[in-house]
């Protein structure tokens, strides 16, 4: 490495290091108190419920995050040092300047692989052992399961809350639709429990979408046949986060050749393999953003430009992901559009850039 690969490639670590730091003592600030009801009902020591909640931390999520607004950072001090300035007058173009910042992302792809498949997985398990064991209350939200996406044939149902052993589901949501994809009927009811087969559902608001009986009916218990049952539910209930790829591929050929929809966890698989490689586009992004500003705006603005970056990507992910998960993207398209059409703007900023 040159001097100047060494010089950036310090600079920007060190910022990510600061801009990591930061993100993590707000994420713990914010977050860790807002579910201290939580952990104080389920009866987990402080230490078992400090350590349940880091291993729930997005750290995987954080990293890119911090890598794009440390790049820009970086430029931005040395735009407004006229550094770049000094840099360009002898002869290294927007190239030299982003070979290192390549090899960061490179850096950072890795982790990201080694923190998903290796760490992520073994501390979420832990966690979820000390929660069930060390827990005092074993009923409410302590042995449930949270926010299950199902699918069925012209259904798909959300479920707040799964508890697999009274075969109970709380905050509800179905949707019906036609053959050509279009809602006709929703239910949103506060309580299903799963009878010799039927689901009878407590507290329905019922909402008629077809066009000749539109309306909303309010009733007191709706008994509906579904597509699936509490052990279906429980076969999808199973997080992704707590298997690695090899595992997830595993599972997901498991519960397809038991005849259940593994579209959402197709979905995840994917995006477990797209998502490390979001760490080198946030690096072609940053450079192509912080070499395209002038020194006046570059420290302020540059922020601004990153936070909105990470701000419309994440949204677009999200949105992607759930296109996905309903059916109506490949679960492969969905998991690499994202990444393509934001490597399609960091190249188009870098061969802008001035």
């Amino acid at each position: 490495m040159s001097i100047i690969d060494r010089y950036l490639t310090r600079e920007v670590l060190q910022y990510f290091c600061i801009i990591l730091a930061t993100i993590i003592g707000i994420y713990i600030v914010v977050d860790f108190f807002d579910e201290t009801d939580i952990f104080f009902e389920s009866g987990l020591s402080f230490p078992s419920a400090f350590f349940y909640f880091i291993s729930k931390m997005p750290i995987a999520q954080f990293i890119p995050v911090s890598v794009l607004l440390s790049i820009l950072v970086t430029f931005g001090l040395m735009n407004k040092n006229n550094e770049i300035t000094a840099l360009k007058s002898g002869g290294a173009g927007i190239f030299d300047l982003l070979k290192p910042m390549l090899l960061i992302g490179a850096l950072f792809f890795f982790i990201i692989i080694i923190l998903s498949e290796a760490v992520v997985p073994i501390i979420k398990n832990k966690a979820e052992r000390i929660w069930a064991q060390e827990s005092r209350k074993k009923s409410s939200a302590t042995l449930k399961e949270k926010d299950i996406w199902i699918r069925g044939d012209r259904l798909i149902a959300h479920i707040g809350y799964f508890n697999s052993t009274d075969k109970t589901v709380n905050g509800i949501t179905l949707n019906f639709f036609d053959e050509n994809f279009r809602v006709i009927r929703r239910l949103d009811a506060a309580k299903g429990v799963y009878k010799e087969g039927l689901w009878n559902f407590y507290d329905i608001i019922e909402q008629r979408l077809d066009g000749n009986n539109n309306g909303i009916i309010l009733h007191k218990e709706i008994i509906e046949k579904l597509d699936f049952s509490p052990e279906g539910l429980g076969k999808v209930a199973v997080k992704s986060e707590a298997m690695n790829v090899t595992e997830l591929y595993d599972y997901i050929r498991k519960i397809e050749f038991e005849g259940y929809d593994a579209t959402k966890y197709r979905v995840d698989f994917y995006a477990k393999l797209a998502f490390p490689f979001i760490c080198i586009i946030m690096c072609i992004v940053g450079t192509g953003i912080a070499l395209r500003l002038n020194a006046k705006e570059s420290i302020p603005v540059s922020i601004v430009y990153g936070i909105g970056t990470v701000f419309f990507y994440w949204i677009f992910y999200s949105f992607c992901l759930s296109l996905g998960e309903g059916g109506v993207l490949n679960p492969l398209v969905s998991a690499l559009i994202p990444n393509l059409i934001f490597l399609c703007f960091g190249v188009f900023t870098l061969l802008h850039a001035e």
